[in-house]
């Protein structure tokens, strides 16, 4: 069995700076099996069942796509390499200075960058979703940034726990 301490030690940035979710997660279950699909399961639930303002700071953890924490190479692991999967680290300047004024507009709109599970995407799809997103009102947005993030925390796991189903 799993201590509290490791099981958050391993799986406490899964949600973006937000160690919180796998506290509760493991408080509420702490003899859940070490699969993907369960450790997301019972980090959704904690998720979802903490406070608004609690949900929002997960948001806000966040860094803007191709912004300014990835210029000066202050992102997380996975976040580096979630974005340069998707060709963020590696734009033009129009392209860059696009991102800029849309990270920007988002960020003015809604309170929390623009969040998007990048893994499979090109930059011109994170474009086009992006483009598309910011015309949303503020209550789908923070539903669908929610669920991007729950989305990145199940491939983040399944990168973590081999063998896991996709």
């Amino acid at each position: 069995m799993t201590t509290r301490q490791d099981f958050v030690s391993r799986f406490g940035g899964v949600f973006e700076h937000s160690a919180w979710v796998a506290e509760r997660a493991y408080d509420a279950r702490p003899d859940m099996p070490l699969t993907a699909e369960d450790v997301h399961a019972g980090m959704v639930v904690a998720f979802r069942n903490a406070a608004e303002t609690e949900r929002l700071d997960v948001l806000r953890a966040h860094p803007d796509l191709a912004g300014k924490l990835a210029l000066a190479g202050g992102l997380t692991e996975d976040s580096k390499a979630e974005q340069a999967s998707a060709g963020l680290d590696r734009l033009s300047p129009a392209e860059h200075a696009r991102f800029t004024e849309l990270n920007t507009a988002y960020m003015e709109k809604f309170g929390f960058p623009f969040i998007i599970a990048v893994k499979g995407l090109t930059k011109d799809d994170i474009l086009q979703a992006f483009e598309s997103r910011i015309g949303n009102t503020p209550r789908q947005e923070l539903d669908t940034a929610a669920a991007q993030v729950e989305k990145i925390a199940a491939l983040r796991l399944q990168a973590m726990l081999p063998g896991s189903a996709e």
